[in-house]
């Protein structure tokens, strides 16, 4: 198994912002040896809690469509050993959702940037049905911050977009639970110490389509135990701590992090 692929924590500390970076096409999807795992995982929750990670408006029909064209155009270019076979059944979105690891979601501009569709199977504890329709102040509204930081740079950003030129970003938490699907779960302080917690990272990319003019959101989420980075490399736990130490109250309140820079502490001390 390959190296945790992206540890994208602040050197200097904690800091609100976009962090877009240009994406190389042909980079746009990644494909790791958890494919198979993961693949099965969107399957069952599909059998089973589809209005959970599924909700599309007819607004977002066509964006979708264009999607499922470009994954699976993507894929047969630079996977071509994966089977991209896929069901007239399935809504576009759901059935380009079912061959590759990411989370997508398809953003189309009326009034506003809204999100009219997506198939979201391993959500960071938000809940997709109460973002359908709504804009991208809405989505972000619960984010301590953002109105006064992001709000203006994110919506700037989506204006200017263009299909020529792609970005990709990170963000990441710690988490009390490895498991990629978690739409409602409370926001809990990790238990324990280093042993029982969790770095999670999304890698997300931001794309927009030249025929439907629709804005591509995917999502592609890592997970890994934090005692582990931190034994593979020092560093790492430091940065955490210098991170924790240095996020605001709000965000602390907001992520479920209340304590958890003093029990790191404990824990680092001690090894």
């Amino acid at each position: 198994m390959r190296a945790f692929p992206y540890v994208p924590l602040e050197a200097k500390g904690w800091r609100m912002a976009m962090g877009l970076r240009p994406l190389d096409m042909d980079q746009w999807l990644e494909v790791d040896e958890r494919r198979d795992v993961e693949l099965e995982e969107k399957r069952q929750l599909l059998a089973s809690k589809y209005d959970a990670v599924v909700a599309t408006n007819p607004a977002g029909d066509e964006g979708s469509a264009e999607l499922l064209s470009d994954v699976t155009a993507f894929l047969a270019t630079h996977f071509s050993n994966f089977t991209t076979v896929t069901s007239p059944d399935d809504h576009p979105i759901v059935a380009a959702s079912r061959v590759v690891q990411e989370d997508l979601c398809v953003l189309v501009r009326s009034d506003a940037w809204r999100l009219q569709a997506a198939c979201v199977c391993f959500p960071s504890r938000w809940n997709l049905a109460s973002k359908l329709g709504t804009t991208l102040d809405d989505i972000h509204r619960p984010v301590p911050g953002y109105d006064v930081e992001l709000s203006r740079p994110t919506n700037a950003f989506f204006e200017r977009l263009k299909p020529e030129r792609s970005f990709w970003r990170l963000n990441w938490t710690l988490i009390d639970n490895p498991a990629l699907h978690q739409p409602t779960s409370a926001r809990h302080s990790p238990d324990g110490d280093l042993d029982n917690w969790y770095f999670r990272v999304e890698r997300q990319t931001l794309r927009r389509l030249p025929h439907s003019d629709a804005i591509i959101f995917t999502i592609r989420n890592y997970v890994t135990s934090a005692r582990n980075l931190c034994d593979a490399d020092a560093a790492f736990g430091e940065t955490l701590l210098l991170n924790l130490d240095t996020a605001p109250d709000a965000m602390l309140e907001y992520k479920g992090w209340r304590g958890v820079a003093d029990r790191l502490r404990e824990s680092l001390s001690a090894t």
